[in-house]
């Protein structure tokens, strides 16, 4: 069944309203007809199963059918820090890692971040990304979009780091902690009934200085390898939120 995200305010009692791109989607994409169902979600705890009533081209109604139970989100809400890679690599950990289940990004720059920042084009790249994330989400049949945060400095992000339980910096080095060695107590120690914030700090391709990663565990970042293998910048983050979300049984794990 097709999802789509909607605002709040497009809930009524019993009905809801669906326009712009969403509902182009409905009716010349998708070719639905009155009476078809779909699941539409406000992204933020409301879900409902909703039966077709009407089908314009800038906007379709809906009669809700029943709202549902929310079951698309990790227990652990893991935030992926990506330092601005090169090209359109950020799109695809953006979409990706939405479709995996992290619950939020934040994009960085660092010392050896290659992409020059430029804020006259913020918006619109924001922009860009909230609809890949949103696209991600209503596929992968999420309730929530990822909160998708504005770009800041190496040390606005530090700053940040005592608002998780737990922060993970991807950082080979010789003899260090892997992902798994960090992850296993931590997971442990885990209250399943509550919700826990995690950070996964992925940097840019050509990786982090030493400086940046003393600062980083001065900080409370826990330092951690992702196996035998190095992995591109775009790869890091997908792969480290698989490993987590497969030890907090997400993925058929523990």
């Amino acid at each position: 069944m097709q999802r789509y995200f909607i605002p709040s305010e497009q809930f009524g009692e019993d009905t809801v309203t669906i326009t712009g791109d969403d509902a182009r989607h409905i009716g010349k994409v998708m070719r639905s007809k009155p009476k078809d169902q779909i699941i539409v979600s406000d992204g933020a705890g409301k879900e409902a199963v909703a039966e077709l009533v009407s089908i314009e081209p800038q906007e379709v109604q809906a009669a809700i059918v029943e709202f549902l139970a929310l079951s698309g989100e990790p227990w652990l809400e893991v935030t992926i820090a990506q330092s601005l890679p090169k090209g359109d690599k950020m799109e695809t950990v953006i979409q990706k890692c939405t479709e995996i289940g992290a619950s939020a990004f934040v994009p960085f720059l660092s010392a050896r971040t290659i992409v020059q920042y430029d804020e006259r084009k913020e918006e619109k790249r924001a922009a860009r990304w909230r609809k890949i994330a949103k696209e991600a989400a209503e596929q992968a049949h999420r309730s929530k979009i990822p909160v998708m945060n504005s770009p800041v400095n190496w040390g606005r992000l530090l700053a940040t780091a005592p608002n998780y339980d737990l922060v993970c910096l991807c950082y080979e080095k010789e003899n260090g902690e892997q992902l798994r060695d960090v992850l296993a107590p931590f997971v442990a120690g885990l209250d399943r009934k509550q919700k826990y914030r995690m950070m996964v700090v992925v940097g840019p391709e050509g990786g982090f200085t030493e400086e940046e990663v003393r600062e980083a565990e001065a900080a409370g970042a826990r330092s951690v390898g992702l196996g035998r293998r190095i992995l591109r910048t775009e790869t890091a983050g997908m792969a480290a939120l698989t490993c987590i979300l497969y030890e907090t049984g997400e993925m058929g794990g523990l």
